[in-house]
């Protein structure tokens, strides 16, 4: 193990951009597969693998939804959770903020309840085996209409004292944050905070959108607000966290080279960026390999990586005691290397 390496497992940090049926690796898959009696279109895990060759968002969300099929009981929830959070632990993840799309589930009939309680076994076994905190961000489809969207809420509602936040994940182009700036003001009047996949694929107005519309508190990717020289300038005004994603950015041809990625760049201007995995099973990689990736090829320093993880506490929806002692941790880790 590389220094480095090693430096970036022992930092301790949190994970803010995670969509948990994005860790099924093909491994569980095919487990979960035999167990359910499910047929799926590949023979083996090495097809599955093959598969995951994709260039394009919705590309690798049609793979992710034919992956999602596998579950079905709260037992399948269950351990596809721990499974993230056993390989969280071991890339110094101290707390988790994980996003789950009720919607793919309940469409194939699979409840609620199943879901949420499920997720909820897994970080259980999270806290008493890791001393690790979670919480749950409840996404909803934009690809979908604002109905469904209003219903899924509904479904959420005898379930929201375990659910800190809701999003909007899929696919961006063409489904702007605007449609869905009543089901956010709902969700906000209920007493969720409100996150938002923008400025990934779509335009910086996705960015203001998500700002103006839906008052987001944090934003999911975020990358071409650095097109916009004023919306970069009130992101670090305002102090937004943005969720940045550098495999997932260079998988989906974000950018075209992890050399290209703009994460040093986000730090200069002044904006609270972070690193996080997304959907690491796809991707290439969890939440260690993101900061180990984007070091490399765009020369961080121990001084930002330690700023990024910092970052992530701060940007986290955790009570200001629990972000102080984390970073009072963190600060104890940096100096003592």
């Amino acid at each position: 193990m590389s220094d480095l390496t090693a430096f970036i497992a022992g930092l301790p940090k949190a994970e803010l951009h995670l969509h948990i049926e994005g860790s099924l690796e093909p491994e569980l898959m095919f487990a979960l597969a035999q167990r359910n009696g499910v047929a799926i279109p590949f023979a083996s895990v090495e097809e599955v693998r093959a598969a995951y060759s994709f260039s394009r968002l919705q590309d690798f969300l049609d793979i992710y939804y034919q992956g999602a099929n596998v579950l079905l009981t709260r037992a399948d929830f269950r351990d596809l959770a721990i499974a993230y959070f056993d390989r969280a632990a071991a890339d110094g993840v101290v707390h988790a903020e994980i996003m789950f799309d009720p919607q793919t589930h309940i469409a194939r009939g699979v409840a609620f309840e199943t879901v949420i309680t499920g997720l909820m076994d897994g970080i259980a076994d999270a806290g008493a085996r890791h001393g690790m905190s979670v919480k749950l961000i409840l996404c909803f489809l934009r690809h979908l209409d604002e109905a469904d969207a209003f219903a899924t809420l509904a479904a959420a509602r005898p379930w929201l004292e375990h659910i800190a936040a809701v999003g909007l994940d899929s696919s961006e182009l063409g489904h702007p944050p605007e449609k869905f700036a009543r089901v956010f003001a709902e969700a906000r009047a209920a007493g969720l905070r409100l996150v938002a996949h923008a400025g990934e694929e779509g335009p910086p107005d996705y960015v203001y959108q998500a700002l103006d519309l839906l008052d987001i508190d944090r934003l999911d990717h975020g990358n071409r607000s650095l097109e916009d020289p004023v919306l970069t300038a009130r992101l670090a005004r305002t102090g937004m966290t943005l969720t940045v994603c550098p495999l997932s950015n260079l998988k989906l041809f974000v950018v075209d080279d992890m050399a290209d990625h703009p994460i040093d760049r986000m730090l200069r201007e002044g904006l609270r960026a972070t690193i996080n995995s997304d959907d690491p099973a796809y991707f290439g990689g969890y939440v260690a390999d993101n900061y180990r990736a984007a070091a490399e090829a765009r020369g961080l320093s121990r001084g930002d990586l330690a700023l990024l993880a910092r970052n992530s506490f701060l940007g986290s929806f955790l009570p200001d005691e629990a972000v102080a002692a984390h970073l009072a941790r963190l600060d104890a880790y940096v100096e003592a290397q």
